[in-house]
């Protein structure tokens, strides 16, 4: 099947002009205009299709794509629907080679192996993951040489010389070739360094190539193609069809006649490579050597990806150069004694240490263990996101980056990152999803009054998720001047090692404090757990210390028996979301849910890899809070100790009581108080009528 492709650039090369290669989502307009589209890519001078997967959570993907994408889901096309319009276009006549391109998790939930058998079957000729890098491939390229498709690699602006090389020992039929970084889209203009670009990558592969991103018009295709041995063109495409849709016209027919434009075809196409003669294996001996072993790609990191069987870093090409640097200067800034001494120096600017707490009368009224505080609600902008963002700022004033961008979702990161980089004159984005903005009014404010820049994500459900979404997309834009500080212990390597190390302050400090206050270590230690950056702080420091149970409690929204909640240990699945293979809340077909917390902190359907490691290898526990649990949990704080705390915070609050009621009174359980939650006064009166009396409690005057 890879073979189809070769004799599809061996054709276009004997015709001396370049391939044409487009990009249209499968069941966009709609499965049978999909169908009806891609005869008309042929009969337009199309050599290859790329036919998108779509997928909820499209990262590197523009508006235009996002769009597409959103459309086909609510036409319920997934991987076997996107087989089936194969199979009937094939049926039909279709005879140019058909390469899958899109993100990694839909292809995992419906298995690799049967992924590839199917897609053989039906006439699928290879793939284009676009965060399915080498390093990550392994096992799905092996499948690929199983059954004769072709694993096509990516190669970005940003992709190194040395990396360059050994994407190309990969390349069984061509490459594909990021012309400029940034998402998905049409642009005025093609990328003036291309050339340069494409002269780099010659000095060590023959393997064709074909230059996407940005290409929209004949011009544009002539003038990649006198470099290029391909051009794609992908989101202009998807317009022209959104375009025909809204102006009630034949789509197929408009299809047809803008790819003939592009290519200055002036009569219909009868394609004809497979006529041609067998084109050869390939310029190098991809196509012929047998399956590939782990050796084929060096890893291009120096600290294990992993923590078992999750981790990685499942990241768009673009990103490689970058992550390898942050890894680098993470390992360096480690090991240079005067790193620590000036993240330390901050300590009196972030206020550690934090206080431990004895609770007293949260103990008497649970009536079993003694509960402590560990109070990171007291840290300067009253949250513990303070001291990863000290950190990483740290970090990326040694990588010379200028611009900070951050997520946000309950908006303590957005203020922690904004404070910092008003600390620092550093210039900020945090963004943040259009519903949090409106359920977090407050921290709003106080980035904007910080100097930040808050950009409300209007994508999906609104909430963290799509605000992870955005910025990433933001990052693969700006990559070369621009530090993604991520908030949580999520997204690719080394992201969560370099969140944990910072946060895990708090349970070094913790540590030492139990010993000092009560003479041994704690019996247990509880926090809260969405991505789970305050929840590993605390737990990192303990995990080898057996007798101490760690226990993070999840957000059970309105109760896990429904759709409405955020249990992703409790009820997800593994899978790979936000460059991190991980436990997720993604339906059977690999798409992901939306989520529902009280705590827009904990409204995510994703968790740090740590934590689904701990959970696997038991050497933690997870529980879970409702909204009704948490709002208890928020109460009893506030009433019994005088501190309100984050609605993150009390879900393990709720935790801690029960587990208190359990075990004896010579028991000690150390809850980490993250937040504070003055931020939440305005959720808790929009909830208080559904939600108080479940826990008999009314504020009505």
């Amino acid at each position: 099947m890879s073979s189809g492709l070769r004799n599809a650039f061996k054709t276009a090369k004997e015709q001396n002009r370049p391939a044409f290669v487009t990009f249209l989502t499968a069941g966009y307009p709609t499965p049978n205009e999909t169908i009806d589209s891609l005869l008309a890519l042929e009969r337009g001078g199309v050599d290859i299709i790329e036919l998108g997967i779509p997928f909820t959570d499209p990262l590197a993907d523009g508006p235009t794509i996002q769009y597409a994408s959103t459309i086909a889901l609510e036409h319920k096309t997934d991987i076997q629907k996107c087989l089936e319009i194969v199979r009937e276009a094939r049926k039909r006549g279709l005879r140019v080679p058909i390469v899958f391109m899109g993100y990694y998790n839909p292809i995992l939930a419906y298995g690799e192996d049967k992924m590839v058998r199917d897609c053989k079957e039906a006439g699928v000729n290879g793939y284009i993951l676009v965060d399915l890098p080498p390093e990550e491939s392994h096992d799905f390229r092996g499948v690929c040489y199983k059954y004769g498709l072709s694993y096509i690699p990516l190669i970005a602006p940003s992709t190194t010389d040395e990396r360059i090389k050994l994407l190309a020992t990969l390349a069984d039929s061509f490459i594909y070739v990021v012309s400029r970084m940034g998402v998905t889209g049409a642009r005025n203009a093609v990328n003036t360094e291309l050339p340069q670009l494409i002269a780099r990558i010659k000095q060590f592969t023959q393997a064709p190539l074909a230059v996407g991103f940005g290409v929209s018009t004949r011009e544009h295709f002539l003038e990649v193609g006198a470099h290029a041995e391909a051009v794609v063109v992908g989101s202009r495409l998807i317009t022209v069809m959104k375009e025909a849709v809204e102006q009630k016209k034949d789509v197929a027919q408009v299809v047809q006649e803008y790819v003939a434009e592009v290519t200055g075809r002036k009569e219909p196409v009868s394609y004809a490579a497979t006529s041609a003669d067998l084109a050869d294996p390939e310029v190098n001996d991809a196509a012929g050597r047998g399956p590939f072993s782990p050796d084929d790609i060096k890893n291009f990191y120096q600290l294990d990806t992993r923590f078992g069987g999750f981790g990685g870093a499942y990241v768009p090409e673009a990103l490689v150069d970058c992550l390898t640097q942050l890894e680098t200067c993470f390992i360096d800034a480690l090991a240079d004694p005067s790193f620590k001494e000036e993240f330390e120096s901050y300590y009196d600017y972030i206020s550690r240490p934090s206080q431990l707490q004895f609770a007293n009368r949260l103990t008497e009224f649970a009536g079993g263990a003694k509960i402590w505080l560990k109070r990171e609600d007291l840290n300067h902008t009253g949250s513990h996101k303070i001291n990863n963002a000290v950190g990483q700022i740290l970090l990326a004033k040694r990588l010379g980056k200028k611009r900070i961008i951050a997520e946000t979702g309950a908006g303590q990161h957005g203020v922690a990152t904004a404070t910092v980089c008003a600390k620092f004159g550093l210039e900020c984005v945090v963004y943040m999803g259009e519903e949090d903005c409106r359920r977090q009014a407050l921290n709003v404010f106080r980035m904007q009054m910080l100097g930040a820049t808050v950009i409300p994500v209007t994508n999906g459900a609104r909430t963290l998720k799509d605000a992870i979404n955005e910025a990433m997309r933001d990052w693969v834009a700006n990559v070369s001047t621009t530090h993604y500080l991520v908030g949580s212990a999520i997204g690719p390597h080394p992201f969560p090692k370099i969140v944990r190390e910072f946060q895990s302050v708090i349970g070094k400090e913790t540590k030492r404090q139990m010993l000092e206050k009560a003479g041994k270590l704690p019996d247990a230690v509880v926090a809260c757990v969405g991505g789970g950056s305050n929840a590993i702080g605390m737990f990192h420091p303990f995990v080898d210390d057996k007798t101490v149970r760690i226990v993070g409690v999840e957000a059970g929204g309105d109760g896990i028996t429904t759709a409405k909640h955020s249990a992703t240990l409790t009820l997800g699945s593994p899978g790979v979301l936000h460059g991190t293979r991980t436990y997720l809340l993604q339906d059977i077909k690999g798409q992901i849910i939306e989520t529902h917390s009280v705590s827009a902190g904990l409204d995510y359907p994703g968790v740090g890899p740590e934590h689904a490691y701990l959970k696997d290898c038991g050497r933690a526990e997870y529980r879970v809070a409702d909204d009704a649990q948490c709002l208890h949990g928020f109460r009893k704080m506030t009433q019994l100790e005088g501190i309100i705390p984050a609605l993150e915070s009390s879900h393990a609050i709720h935790a801690a009581l029960e587990l208190a009621a359990e075990l004896p009174k010579d028991k000690d359980i150390v809850i980490c108080l993250s937040g504070r939650g003055d931020k939440d006064m305005h959720t808790v009166t929009e909830v208080l009528p559904k939600l108080g009396p479940k826990i008999d409690w009314d504020l009505r005057f």
